[in-house]
């Protein structure tokens, strides 16, 4: 089944097109009851009156932990920030050190001491951490939850995806299955050519029902248009397909459109590449991934909203970003795909209470500041000295095919060092029956010897 756009469909989003990025929509105004709210607070009590940062190693659960492991092990570190103003009141927010949009800086610290914490928190430069800190105790100042200091409310609920790296088959299964056992409704994963995704996603379809989506990121690796679309052909035929996320390179706008006409999926670009007025005249994509600072996840948020185009919210973290994405899928009208935050990883989630989500979505909360409190017990128990550079223990990675070939590759210090090569296509492409796995460390001589020898991948043999 193709999807086209109508005429006045077309009409409209051309007209809406010129807006982009720089269109003056108002970011951040308090609706009436929020500002009220805090013009009934003395300015003197928004002051920050200090700032307390702590650097915790969360533990993964088991199943993730083998596939993260492999690729992503410096997911685990996260620095917690607790913000207190003059109030008395104190705000926490959270960076994942390795993987975000935006890491605090000392300066960023030591600048905002002693500011009004009203002045700051739209800055996005100041990053994850503080700024999240920020909001949470300004609104817990002026006794209103965070979505009231982003805009009106349009969503009682904010629906929530089960992520995960990309695993083995099993895998995979399982943790579907236990996704829609703690209330969701959509697992994210990614789809790679060193496993074999359609055995994945046909044995993970036979363990939820078909009102469960799976929705896989494919990071580029599909390549072409003309090679991916018969493997997304395949791959809708289980209902439970309902994302992909940029098959190929974002920037092919002519190949993008094509996939999206032939595929019955909803087909979701991060915003920004093409140019969001590009994307919308052409029919490049179903919708968006958003994320990053606040001022710049509402700005994207209100262009979707403005051309009616869904999106997720991809805020990564434990389940305090989550508690803060929680806040924008509020006040969002188009934040009608499940958020991507991916806290489900980890064996804590770093609240005292953690997100309930029932029927594929979480309640946003009512009470002052994000809603949900630090769990201070885990805060003392993950902490740990914050690593001098981004942790990159050795790793060795075996990927296998039926017909006996391998292909080896080991950590060589970038991130992502597989995917690199899945984008480069020289890893043979999405073969039906290959297999990966990380070579565990035995100490031996012949394990270090393989680790320097494979500077760079080895070819299949």
């Amino acid at each position: 089944m193709q999807k086209k756009i109508s005429r006045r469909d077309f009409a409209r989003r051309t007209a809406l097109s010129g807006l982009g990025i720089g269109m003056g929509l108002r970011t951040g105004a308090l609706d009436g009851w929020a500002a009220s709210a805090v013009d009934r607070v003395s300015g003197r009590f928004f002051e920050i009156d200090s700032i307390k940062r702590t650097t915790v190693k969360i533990p993964f659960r088991r199943t993730p932990e083998r596939a993260m492991n492999r690729e992503l092990p410096h997911w685990r570190y996260s620095e917690i920030f607790q913000v207190e103003l003059k109030s008395g009141h104190i705000g926490i927010g959270e960076t994942l050190l390795y993987y975000t949009w935006g890491v605090s800086s000392d300066e960023d610290v030591s600048g905002a001491l002693g500011r009004n914490a009203l002045d700051l928190m739209w800055d996005d430069g100041l990053g994850a951490g503080l700024q999240m800190a920020l909001f949470d105790a300004v609104a817990k100042t002026a006794e209103v939850p965070v979505h009231r200091l982003l805009g009106s409310q349009v969503h009682e609920k904010t629906p929530l995806s089960w992520w995960n790296i990309d695993m083995p088959t099993e895998d995979m299964a399982s943790e579907c299955r236990e996704a829609h056992q703690s209330g969701y409704m959509s697992y994210k994963t990614k789809g790679r050519p060193w496993f074999d995704i359609l055995d994945q996603v046909k044995v993970a379809a036979k363990a939820v029902p078909e009102e469960f989506k799976i929705d896989m990121d494919f990071n580029d690796t599909l390549l072409t248009a003309d090679r991916g679309i018969p493997i997304l052909k395949a791959l809708e035929r289980y209902p439970q397909i309902d994302i992909y996320e940029t098959p190929i390179p974002q920037r092919d706008v002519e190949g993008n459109r094509r996939i999206r006409e032939a595929t019955r999926v909803n087909i979701a670009l991060h915003y920004g590449t093409p140019p969001p007025e590009i994307v919308v005249r052409e029919g490049v994509c179903d919708g968006f991934v958003i994320g990053g600072g606040a001022r710049r996840v509402m700005q994207q948020g209100q262009f979707a909203g403005e051309v009616k185009m869904p999106f997720w919210l991809q805020l990564v973290g434990t389940g305090i970003t989550a508690a803060f994405s929680l806040h924008f899928g509020a006040v969002l009208r188009q934040a009608k795909w499940p958020a991507v935050n991916c806290h489900q990883l980890y064996t804590h989630s770093m609240l005292e209470e953690p997100i309930n989500v029932v029927g594929g979505a979480a309640l946003v909360p009512e009470v002052p500041g994000i809603g949900y409190s630090l769990n201070e017990e885990a805060l003392e128990r993950f902490r740990v000295e914050r690593p001098s550079e981004r942790p990159d223990p050795p790793r060795l990675v075996e990927t296998a095919w039926p017909d006996g070939r391998k292909m080896y590759f080991a950590s060589n210090g970038k991130v992502n060092f597989m995917l690199t090569e899945g984008i480069k296509g020289s890893i043979p492409y999405y073969v039906p029956g290959v297999r990966t796995r990380q070579v565990p460390n035995d100490g031996s001589a012949v394990w270090r010897l393989s680790l320097i020898h494979i500077s760079e991948p080895t070819r299949p043999y």
